[in-house]
Formats: C-alpha cells, sequence, structure tokens
C-alpha cells in the first residue's frame, strides 16, 4: 500500500538524522569529558551517584545536560506552535538550523574543563530538539538520538510477526534495526574520529543537518511504499 508523508519523515532524512545523534554521543563522551549528550538516563544515574557521594561539582556537570536536553524539548515545542503555519519555512527547518547554529558554536569552544560544560549544554539542547522533531520515518515513530524506544519497537513489530506472520511486521521491524544501525554507525566513526579530529568533530553534524535542512525544501507529498526495503 501506498500513502502519502512529508519529505522530514524520508528515509533518507532519517538516516542524516541518526548517523548525527549517534556522532553528538560520541562527541559529548569522548571529546568532552565523558558526558552524554543523548543519554539522559545515563547521565541521571552518574549525577545521582556523585550527588549521593557528596561531589556536588561532579554532579552539577551531569545536571548541565539534563537540564539543557529538557530546556530543548521546550524551545522545538514553542516553535512548532509558533511557525506551524510558514509558508517560506517548514517549522522543522527551523529546527535543523538552530541545531547548526549551535553545534557549529559548540565546534569553536576550546576542551577545557570550565568550557566543557557549556559545549555539553549546547549539544544537549540541540540533541532534545532533534528527537522532539523528528519523531516519524515512513510512518513509524522512532527517536534519532537514542536506541532503546527503537530497540523496543523493533522487537515488538517482531514478537507480532512471529504470532502473525504478518510481513508488514517484520518490514516495520527491520526499519527499526536499521534505525539503530545508523546509530550504531554515528557513534562508532564518531567515537574513532573523536581521537583525531578533536571539538571540531561535531561540524560533521552540522554539515548532516544541513543536508537535512536542504531535503526539506521538497515541498510536496511523497508516494512511497511502507516497505523501505523493497
Amino acid at each position: 500500500m501506498k500513502s502519502k508523508k512529508q519529505m522530514s519523515e524520508a528515509t533518507s532524512v532519517m538516516v542524516a538524522l541518526t548517523i548525527s545523534g549517534g556522532l553528538q554521543d560520541a562527541y559529548s563522551y569522548f571529546v568532552r569529558d565523558k558526558v552524554f549528550a543523548n543519554a539522559q538516563t545515563g547521565n541521571i544515574v552518574l549525577m545521582s551517584e556523585h550527588f549521593f557521594s557528596g561531589d556536588v561539582r561532579g554532579g552539577i556537570r551531569y545536571l548541565i545536560p539534563i537540564l539543557a536536553f529538557a530546556l530543548g524539548v521546550l524551545i522545538a515545542e514553542q516553535l512548532r506552535a509558533k511557525f506551524s503555519n510558514s509558508k517560506l519555512f517548514h517549522w522543522r527547518q527551523f529546527i535543523a538550523a538552530i541545531e547548526i547554529f549551535l553545534l557549529f558554536i559548540t565546534g569553536l569552544l576550546p576542551v577545557t574543563k570550565t568550557l566543557d560544560p557549556l559545549a555539553n549544554a549546547l549539544t544537549s539542547c540541540s540533541c532534545a530538539m532533534q528527537v522532539q522533531a523528528f519523531r516519524k520515518v515512513n510512518g513509524y515513530s522512532y527517536a534519532s538520538t537514542m536506541c532503546i524506544g527503537n530497540m523496543r519497537s523493533a522487537m515488538e513489530s517482531l514478537s507480532a510477526y512471529l504470532r502473525l506472520g504478518e510481513r508488514r511486521l517484520l518490514r516495520q521491524s527491520g526499519q527499526y534495526f536499521f534505525v539503530i544501525l545508523m546509530f550504531i554507525l554515528g557513534a562508532g566513526v564518531g567515537g574513532i574520529a573523536a581521537q583525531h579530529i578533536g571539538r571540531q568533530l561535531i561540524w560533521a553534524s552540522c554539515a548532516l543537518l544541513f543536508v537535512c535542512f536542504a531535503l526539506m525544501f521538497i515541498k510536496e507529498d511523497i508516494e512511497h511504499e511502507a516497505d523501505f526495503m523493497k
């Protein structure tokens, strides 16, 4: 069956966003003092451990990206409400443009104990805006900056396929595994590249986000097969 989708839900946009999401997490962890940009559950665990052991400064290091992530969700929702009827740009293009700006500034900041918290805050805010704005690919809900929800959805669809035998469920499961693979690709390449490029590695995410920004100028809805791997 065929359906309609926005270009922001296209597989090509998902690939660029998810590779960027994995790269951002690798960047913040390996370049910016072992703090996660996306995995706020991990940050909460580490923050709690530091606070409960009496290390207030260490706890604040993880609290900053958590608060920045929350702020990013708020900003994305405010922009959606304000620009959802824009004729010149799609409201998600505003999100992508702000992400590019935040991550470009991040790449300019020297790697120091003083500036790393700011860099992580900017990266986490960008990640939150992305995951809040880009939530579907080919009609399926997904997350481009984290894996746990995608993994749950993949296994849920696979379980349903094993019970019902409907090929659409197997295709749906395959789509989620493909998203996870793209995140792994971004994180793996980011982790290796971080050792050689350092703080400017984040500009690779800027390039990927610019690709998404440009693709969204395609105004028409695009017919697509639900089976993206067919």
